[in-house]
């Protein structure tokens, strides 16, 4: 238990951020809207992005008659309303608690849950997590503790594969060859071992130990990774609560995950899509509809996988092709995201989609992703080696490159149509 960790346990260490924030968590949800500058928006948790076909034509009608008729994927598999009259929410929840999507209005912004979006389907993961997503969210529902866990806390769960291990959740549980999991807390080091079938239980255990020191340390965090206090002694923590509860756990390293999304295409006994800057109109969606095999799974990657009999994948392929989505792997826009930007947002300096759409003919087949921001909080930009492409508030963009081991570089472009030579300058 939390109890046993002393106070010079708490001290600050090199490995935090050590963030301490004089607000409470504003993070939008569906029972609570957030007014942006295109009208309200409601942001809905899909646990695994993973939405029965009954749930996703929900979501398309209230997308077609409350919002602006689009369907925006988040970076975490999630779902987002935009365009919505402020005063909908209770039509909204009740059309959504209708489909299930709404399970508990105490736990809606807290059910942020990423999953290998191919488990199951193509025979590479150690072990299908379904079972792990169903427990978990059930177990986060019915803690009265989690509620208090804020909008942005993460969990990952990997089949083992190494794809959502590597997108810096605060709580991942990955899956191993030997049957068993490792339970990792932020970017620590090391992992607890634990029997596959007390892992999505041990995984909320390590979310309230969390929760624990954060109140015992006096500040209000809401990720791991801003928490004073280091990995180690947090694994350390999590541990003591896992014995008191019973479950038997060993401390081993951890390996690292990889951060990519499926390939579009055929994959194993599905379909995979990807789309572009994450936004899909309701003609598109309700296509997704008409393939899918009984289930969507949206990915952390903006695309989204469907269980699909091989017999029909060709055709399928097609009829999603022809609405504009991504079928194939050489299409620029796997490489190319942005934030909503100019007029969705307040903050933005830039219409960032459209610039990023005009230049699409730019990027090199082979160079490193691209995010247009709007500003300087670069909302939803992804992990990983990338550039990153921000509007300046006078005009016209900054480009960086963000790669792991090496100094930035960085050059301006006031005319978009000028991003081949801007990259050139900072990638050569």
């Amino acid at each position: 238990m939390l109890a046993a960790m002393s106070t010079p346990a708490l001290r600050s260490s090199p490995q935090a951020t050590a963030v301490s924030r004089d607000r409470g968590d504003a993070c939008p949800g569906t029972l609570r809207l957030h007014a942006a500058d295109d009208g309200a928006l409601a942001r809905v948790r899909v646990p695994g992005g993973v939405l029965t076909v009954r749930q996703a034509r929900a979501l398309a009608d209230v997308a077609e008659r409350l919002g602006d008729g689009d369907l925006h994927l988040t970076s975490r598999g999630n779902v987002q309303l935009r365009g919505l009259d402020g005063g909908c929410a209770g039509e909204l929840a009740g059309v959504l608690d209708a489909a299930g999507l709404l399970p508990s209005r105490g736990h809606e912004r807290v059910r942020n849950i990423v999953a290998s979006p191919l488990s199951g389907l193509d025979g590479r993961g150690a072990l299908d997590v379904r079972p792990w997503l169903t427990a978990l969210d059930a177990a986060l529902c019915a803690s009265e503790a989690a509620q208090a866990l804020s909008g942005r806390f993460l969990f990952a769960l990997d089949d083992g594969r190494g794809d959502v291990a590597g997108l810096g959740a605060d709580v991942t549980v990955r899956a191993t060859a030997d049957g068993s999991a490792r339970l990792g807390l932020g970017a620590a080091g090391d992992a607890l071992h634990v029997t596959a079938e007390e892992a999505a239980r041990a995984a909320l255990l390590a979310a309230e130990t969390f929760l624990e020191a954060a109140r015992a340390s006096g500040t209000q965090v809401w990720r791991v990774e801003e928490l004073a206090l280091s990995g180690g002694e947090l694994l350390g923590a999590v541990g003591r609560r896992l014995t008191a509860e019973g479950i038997r756990h060993e401390r081993r390293g951890r390996e690292t995950g990889r951060a990519d999304g499926p390939p579009p295409g055929v994959v194993g006994d599905g379909l995979s899509v990807h789309v572009p800057l994450g936004r899909l109109s309701v003609r598109q969606w309700r296509e997704l509809t008409h393939v899918a095999a009984g289930e969507l799974r949206l990915t952390p990657w903006r695309g989204v996988v469907l269980p699909t009999p091989r017999t029909r994948a060709d055709e399928s392929l097609a009829r999603l092709a022809a609405t504009g989505l991504v079928t194939g792997p050489g299409s620029p826009w796997l490489r190319v995201g942005a934030c909503v930007g100019r007029p969705g947002c307040a903050k933005s300096q830039a219409d960032v989609r459209t610039d990023a759409a005009g230049a699409l003919g730019a990027i090199a087949p082979h160079g490193l992703p691209l995010y247009w921001s709007g500003c300087e909080r670069r909302c939803g930009h992804p992990r990983g080696d990338r550039v990153d492409v921000v509007a300046e508030p006078g005009g016209g963009y900054r480009l960086s490159t963000a790669v792991r081991g090496e100094e930035p570089r960085t050059t301006s472009m006031h005319d978009p149509a000028r991003l081949a030579a801007a990259l050139a300058e900072i990638t050569s």
